[in-house]
This record gives structure tokens, C-alpha cells and sequence, in this order.
């Protein structure tokens, strides 16, 4: 078959291919239109290592940014900071404090999957590793392209709760680090002033104090300083009106997708059942030939024409 004929039977098949554009298109926007809509809670915050008193350049006496200009990847308390945030210690706090497991209960509950699940027997009750994968899908930490700043985006469909879990992941995450921080130093503590107790050699004894001055001062600085790793440029905030999804892009999309789908599904099935089975056009194309009417004459009783 060729192009030509494919083009002259898909327009004979105009009308049915925008019928079934139109029932696609409404079916789909329907469904994007009735589908739930959340909140984006945000939240904009700067590695605590990119001020002159940063935690981290207060703890070591060398200078800290040292790596690479080209490596743009997240170092320092700032790299554990970020791991933090999606950990499962986050996740199961957050199952702990928030109602985040009666929200995932009555979500796989809901119709149209939860009769499904329900009838095949599947687990209904919402646990730890579900909150975890929860964070996976809906929580982000965006890098700025013109800035040292990163911006937290987590999506919930009640808007008090995705502010309530951001500041908890934020303060958890902080957390975390401050007191993987503040241990490290109590181990060191201990360790060298047990060791000053047993060292006779008085060289040794003042380069232990030494040592032991910089891990009093790393504990008092974990202990006054509020950000250890990652500092607030911008307070948790909540859209007013929801956002995801994004209705009038997905709409637009859907006016693109579904015409040139519609096309598509039509001309492969043309090419599928071949150019034997479509038949002709009605109406006479230009190789058909003309056929001359016949004038015959009706004789009269005088026998003239």
C-alpha cells in the first residue's frame, strides 16, 4: 500500500478517528480532573560548611573546602544530612509521631485497588517500609543550578501534615548528624583522657592535650551552634492551593497524545488488514471513464420520428 492510499482511506475514516479522539479526550481529562490533588510543602537550606564559622571549620583546624571546583557533589556533614532525610529512622519516626500510617491505611483501603486487594487477600495494613517508599515517591532534595543552596519539596495531600512532616524530616535529619557529631567527640574525650592518665612522657602528655583541646572545643561547638549541618535560607512553607498534578499541562498533553495516538492506532491497522479489503472511494476519480447516455427514439403510429 502506499502513501497515497494510506492518506485517501484515513481520510475517509476522518470522522471516526475525531469520534474516538473526542471520547479518549474526555475520558482522560475526567479522570485527570477527578484525580486527588496535593500540597508541595518547601523548604530552601545551604550547607552549614559554606560560612567562615561553620560547625566543620570549627572542628578542624585545617581549611575545609579543599575539593575540586568541578565536584559539585554534596560533601561533609551536609552529604549525611541529605542520606538522613530519606533513612529509615526517618521513616519510622514519622510512622512513630505523624499520622502518616492511618493516611497510607485509608489510601490502599480506598476503591478502585483497595476492593482489589481486599478480595485477593493482600496485606491492607500500611508499615514502616511503606512510609519509606512513601519518601522515596513524593519527597525531593533539588540542587539550585546558580547557587550553593538545595530546596526540600515534600508532596501530601492535606497541606497541615506535608508542613508537619518537612520540619520533622528537616529537625530529624539535624539531629542525626549533631549527635553522630557530638558521640564522635565524647568517644575521643574519653579515649584521651584515659590515655593522659597512663602516659608518663611529658612530650606526649602536652601533645595530648592538644588533642584534647580540639575535641572540647568540636563538643562545645556541636553544642551552642543550631545548625550542624545544613542551615534554613527559607522556613518551611505550604502552598495554599494544591499543585500536583499539574491539570492544565497534563490537559495540553493529552490534546497532543491522544490525536496522534489515534492516527497511529489507525494507520497500523489499515496496513494490517491490507489494501484489498478497504474498498473503493464512492465517488468517480479521474481514471474512471465516462459513459455517454443512449437517446433512442419512440416511433409514432404515421411511422414519423
Amino acid at each position: 500500500m502506499t502513501l497515497e492510499e494510506l492518506l485517501r482511506i484515513l481520510w475517509r475514516q476522518a470522522g471516526r478517528i475525531a469520534l474516538a479522539c473526542l471520547l479518549l479526550y474526555g475520558a482522560a481529562a475526567a479522570l485527570v480532573w477527578n484525580w486527588p490533588r496535593s500540597y508541595v510543602a518547601s523548604a530552601i537550606v545551604a550547607p552549614a560548611e559554606t560560612t567562615g564559622i561553620a560547625t566543620s571549620s570549627l572542628l578542624t583546624p585545617a581549611p575545609f573546602l579543599q575539593s575540586s571546583l568541578l565536584d559539585q557533589r554534596p560533601g561533609g556533614n551536609f552529604a549525611v544530612y541529605l542520606a538522613a532525610l530519606r533513612a529509615p529512622e526517618a521513616a519510622a519516626a514519622l510512622a512513630r509521631d505523624t499520622v502518616l500510617l492511618a493516611q497510607l491505611d485509608a489510601m490502599r483501603a480506598a476503591p478502585p485497588f483497595g476492593p482489589i486487594r481486599r478480595g485477593l487477600g493482600l496485606r491492607m495494613a500500611a508499615d514502616a517500609d511503606d512510609v519509606l517508599t512513601f519518601l522515596e515517591k513524593n519527597f525531593a532534595a533539588t540542587a539550585s543550578l546558580t547557587s550553593v543552596t538545595w530546596t526540600l519539596e515534600l508532596v501530601h495531600r492535606e497541606r497541615e501534615a506535608a508542613l508537619d512532616m518537612l520540619q520533622r524530616l528537616h529537625a530529624l535529619a539535624e539531629a542525626r548528624v549533631r549527635q553522630t557529631l557530638a558521640e564522635l567527640a565524647g568517644r575521643r574525650i574519653t579515649a584521651i583522657e584515659a590515655r593522659l592518665r597512663t602516659e608518663p612522657d611529658l612530650f606526649l602528655r602536652n601533645t595530648l592535650y592538644d588533642l584534647l583541646g580540639q575535641q572540647q572545643r568540636a563538643a562545645l561547638v556541636v553544642a551552642a551552634d543550631e545548625a550542624a549541618a545544613a542551615r534554613l535560607v527559607s522556613l518551611p512553607v505550604v502552598e495554599i492551593r494544591p499543585s500536583v498534578p499539574n491539570r492544565p499541562l497534563l490537559l495540553i498533553l493529552l490534546a497532543i497524545v491522544i490525536p496522534a495516538a489515534a492516527i497511529l492506532l489507525a494507520a497500523c491497522r489499515i496496513l494490517l488488514r491490507g489494501p484489498e479489503e478497504w474498498p473503493p472511494p464512492a465517488w468517480p476519480g479521474p481514471s474512471r471513464e465516462r459513459v455517454e447516455p443512449v437517446l433512442t427514439r419512440t416511433p409514432t403510429g404515421d411511422g414519423a420520428c
